[in-house]
């Protein structure tokens, strides 16, 4: 009986199957794929979750996120929102725009005539009201898959992570 070649890159250690090569113990961890697409993917898979849940009520994630941060800034300008939210101003401005037509979300002149303030309206409150046990079920289901403790470690090096790229950041490449 002949046999089929193995992956030059796969290699069978200790009754396991391992692609990785033998390292030495004390090596720093080795970076391997694109950290952007595992956290796309990752942000895609945790949205998807959210979006499902809110779905009952006819919000999606992003939505109510947008009215969360509403409720905390109270009235902020555009800018203000946009840098809450970690959000370039345009992608803010058009993801307002079904707030504003639905009559969750108001636009009113700023404290000077270059700024725009967003206020959520009292449908939107009601709306916010209306969709945080959606929520609920969302987190809910989020830290029974992950457990507690794991999402309580990824809000820290989320929490850690943020500030350091905060800004324009460029690689040298």
């Amino acid at each position: 009986m002949s046999q089929l070649p193995i992956c030059v890159y796969t290699r069978y250690t200790a009754g396991t199957m391992s692609s990785a090569p033998r390292r030495p113990r004390n090596a720093p961890p080795q970076v391997q794929g694109c950290t952007c697409n595992r956290l796309r993917r990752l942000t895609r898979r945790v949205t998807a979750v959210y979006d499902h849940a809110l779905a009952a009520c006819g919000l999606r994630g992003t939505q109510f996120s947008l009215l969360s941060n509403l409720l905390v800034l109270q009235t902020p300008t555009l800018s203000v929102l946009a840098e809450a939210m970690d959000m370039e101003r345009t992608t803010l401005t058009r993801n307002l725009r079904p707030l504003i037509a639905a009559g969750w979300v108001a636009l009113q002149p700023g404290r000077n005539a270059r700024n725009r303030e967003a206020r959520m309206t009292p449908a939107g409150r009601a709306k916010l009201a209306q969709a945080k046990p959606h929520w609920r079920r969302a987190q809910s289901t989020l830290n029974s898959a992950l457990g507690d403790a794991e999402v309580a470690r990824l809000h820290r090096l989320v929490d850690r992570y943020l500030p350091l790229l905060r800004g324009p950041v460029h690689s040298d490449g």
